[in-house]
């Protein structure tokens, strides 16, 4: 049986370092479309913005405060991306700002969440949030989306197939890496630091948080998509730590005969720090972009009527 299935959701081409969702390059899309158009990209197969402000209202009287986003999710029984999507929102919202104020219907996803999560809106931040959202919202077969997949398989609900992928994003190697990217830049401090910092790191056997990718040969391309939301920004404090280190880091790397470049968490962290996001909520914040993504290819497993079921490669001692 095969193990990888095929998806007309998007393409990820790391030898080329695109990524493209339903033919449309990523690029013409993060910071051109809203994230309810992504939604509508990655379900429908065209951007048209999928209303969500009445799913939030319904999601925050299903959902009640304090419940976290895993056990919200292993609660839920809808199956309606809406719903799901709006759900993941939030839980976050909550969890991010427990005495986070109800819904706005009529506002945009990006803007009501950042709203509840944070307690204000401007549009700059909402700006940079709506590019953060759309830029994470698929990337193909990574680990947490095929984790979902293989539990949409076995025939499960929408509900647990996300709560798995969320569970996926929990490790240091996935959704977990820009917290390390974010005490970085905190333990570096200015830029005048960076090369001697990055040299030191290397010199001593460590890795540099947030460089390098298993899929893309070059710069992540959503990298340059977040450095341009960030350098938007009225305010953006530790900007240039963030382009000295990768500066430094990707010299130094190549240097030593390891050539590497930053990947999207690097400016994942300098974004939504700049936005207001407890480096806590990071991970959860990354699943109210990705849930999108999930959703579809939980739909889209479905439809196979396939269960993924791959073998292993057996390596131990023969049979007598």
């Amino acid at each position: 049986m095969d193990v990888v299935p095929d998806t007309a959701i998007s393409d990820v081409d790391g030898e080329k370092n695109r990524i493209t969702v339903r033919g449309k390059p990523l690029e013409d899309l993060a910071g051109r479309v809203t994230y309810e158009e992504m939604c509508g990209l990655l379900w429908e197969g065209r951007p048209i913005a999928v209303p969500l402000g009445e799913a939030r209202v319904q999601a925050a009287a299903t959902i009640p405060r304090g419940l976290g986003l895993r056990a919200a999710l292993a609660s839920l029984e809808d199956e309606d991306p809406k719903f799901l999507t709006a759900a993941v929102a939030i839980a976050v919202a909550r969890e991010a700002n427990p005495t986070a104020p109800e819904p706005d219907p009529a506002a945009g996803h990006a803007a009501d969440f950042l709203r509840m999560a944070t307690g204000s809106a401007d549009a700059a931040r909402v700006a940079a949030l709506e590019t953060y959202l759309v830029a994470l919202a698929e990337n193909g077969l990574n680990t947490s989306t095929f984790v979902a997949r293989i539990v949409a398989s076995t025939g499960a609900a929408a509900g647990p197939s996300l709560l798995a992928a969320f569970c996926a994003l929990e490790g240091p190697r996935h959704g977990g890496a820009p917290i390390d990217v974010l005490e970085m830049f905190e333990s570096v401090g200015a830029a005048s630091r960076a090369r001697a910092w990055v040299d030191s790191e290397l010199s001593g056997g460590r890795r540099i948080p947030g460089m390098g990718h298993r899929i893309f040969k070059g710069r992540d391309p959503r990298a340059a998509i977040l450095e341009s939301a960030l350098s938007r920004l009225p305010a953006t404090p530790r900007l240039d730590v963030v382009r000295a280190l990768e500066k430094a880091a990707v010299g130094d790397l190549a240097a030593r005969g390891k050539p590497l470049f930053a990947n999207v968490e690097f400016f994942t962290a300098a974004l939504l720090d700049a936005i207001g996001i407890p480096k806590a909520l990071f991970t959860p914040t990354f699943a109210v972009s990705r849930v999108a993504g999930w959703c579809a290819h939980v739909v889209e497993q479905r439809s196979t009527g396939k269960l993924i079921q791959p073998n292993a490669k057996y390596v131990g001692p023969s049979a007598p």
